[in-house]
Parts: C-alpha cells; structure tokens; sequence
C-alpha cells in the first residue's frame, strides 16, 4: 500500500446520500477524509462515518464566510495541502499515483485539476472542460471574498476561485463529475447558479470592478459578456463545434444546448435585476 498522501480531503455536503459512497470508496490513500455537512436530513453524515471521515457540522448565517472559507478558518488542516472535493466527483488510482509523484517537490501553491463530466447518462469526452482550482497549499490563501449579505441561499463557494500567494500548476488526470440525482436535480441547481451569477454580475458592475485582479481571466471576459445577445450562441458554437461536443452525440449536444441556456437566463435575469434597481432609484 503506498503512503498516505499528505492531503486533507474536505467534501462539503447537504443531503448527499447518493452520491457520497461512491465518493469516499477512492479516498483511502488520503491522509484525512472530513465531511463538511451543512444540516442534511437523509444518511449523508451516517454514511461518512461509516467510510471512517469525520463529520463537521456548519450552519451558514447568510454572510461571510461561506463554506469552504469557514472550514479554512476554524478546522484548518495540519496537512501540508487542502483538496475541495464534491461528493459528485470521483478521483482514481492514476489521479492519486500523480499526487504521489507531484506533490512532495513542487513549487506550486495549487493545482488546477480538470473533470470528465457525466451527463444523461454517458461520460462527455469532449467540448468544454469544466476546471476548478480545487487542490492548494494550507495557507496558501483562501476563497474570493464576496459580500452577499443574505442575497443567496448558497452556503458554500460555487464560482469563487480560490486566491493564493505563488504560482499555480495542473494536473493531467482527471476526476470523474458524475451526480447521479438526475436531470431535474441539474436544472434546478443551474437555476440557483444563474441567479447567484446574475446578482453577482450586476454587483461587480455597480461596483466598478470588472478588471479585478482577483478574477481570472476566463472570469473577467464572462461577467463582461454576459447580458450579450451573442454570448449563449457562441458558447454553443465553440463548445459543441470547435471543442467537439457533438462527438458525444445527444447528450453531447444536450449538455451544450443548456449550458447555453444557462448563460442566457443570466443575462436575462441581470437585466431583470438592472431594471428593479433602477426603479428603486
């Protein structure tokens, strides 16, 4: 058995019983597995004690910190590193074994870590990649901070990247993104996401801080576009024809189809949010 990987493996949950065991099945290589678990009325916190991770306990109060900032905060890990894992992603042997050889001589602070996303049913091995910077040194830095002050309901970092002091690698395996609570579950998380993305979009506006160096530059070029009548259209294009989507077949273009409807319904909403506020006014 090779040496446990000197990595905390924090998974935020609420009501995640099926999809945590298969989740905490491939983490026995890490040195610590905790469950950060936000009131969940199903098995969720008797199934993460039965793989053997510890349970924390969070109640968000509508504000700063979120999920993610708060277990940094107040459980920091004594690992050297810190890895945020959805209970609806799956790591694998290849993924730990570049850990193994990576991990004890980088420089790096963190790593971007890329995902093959499951959808209808099928794996998608093309069009666009979803990445997250989900792997990082202990105080290294944090998530973005984001003043919500109650105007969403989402208590962990969902499109907040984290902001770390040192340079930032990538990992060439892949986790698996595989939630299997289904269709209407996606739609109506994607529903929360544009709305949380419409607000934030017209608070960076507002505020005049759209070329924050904090943002990425994937972030920037978004929460500039958005509201564009040709922002949906191009995504499509460039994930379903040059990323290769429709290689995937139907749920290929499936997947494309509402990721663009999914920029569309912000954009719609940020205008809907522009209007009231300008008749507040």
């Amino acid at each position: 058995m090779p040496a446990r990987l000197p990595v905390t493996v924090a998974i935020p949950a609420r009501n995640e019983e099926r999809n945590l065991p298969a989740c905490l099945a491939r983490l026995q290589r890490f040195e610590r597995v905790v469950v950060i678990d936000s009131g969940s009325t199903d098995r969720t916190r008797a199934i993460a004690l039965e793989h053997g991770a510890e349970v924390i306990d969070f109640a968000w109060d509508g504000r700063f910190p979120k999920k993610r900032n708060w277990f940094l905060r107040h459980h920091a890990p004594a690992t050297p590193w810190v890895f945020f894992l959805d209970a609806d992603e799956l790591v694998d042997d290849a993924f730990c074994d570049e850990l193994g050889r990576v991990l004890p001589s980088t420089q790096h602070a963190g790593f971007w870590i890329s995902y093959d996303t499951w959808f209808l049913g099928k794996r998608l091995r093309h069009g666009d990649v979803n990445r997250k910077l989900a792997l990082f040194r202990v105080g290294a830095g944090e998530y973005e901070r984001i003043e919500e002050d109650r105007w969403s309901h989402l208590d962990m970092e969902i499109h907040e990247h984290p902001i770390l002091e040192g340079t930032i690698g990538e990992l060439a395996a892949r986790l698996d993104h595989r939630d299997d609570r289904g269709l209407e579950h996606w739609l109506r998380k994607h529903n929360d996401y544009s709305s949380w993305e419409a607000q934030r979009t017209v608070m960076l506006r507002r505020e005049g801080r759209l070329a924050d160096p904090g943002l990425t530059p994937r972030q920037r070029r978004k929460y500039r576009s958005i509201g564009a009548w040709w922002l949906p259209a191009a995504y499509f294009v460039d994930a379903y024809v040059r990323r290769g989507g429709w290689m995937d077949g139907h749920a290929g273009f499936a997947y494309a189809f509402l990721k663009a409807s999914y920029f569309w319904e912000i954009g719609l909403k940020v205008h809907e949010l522009e209007r009231s506020s300008g008749r507040e006014r």
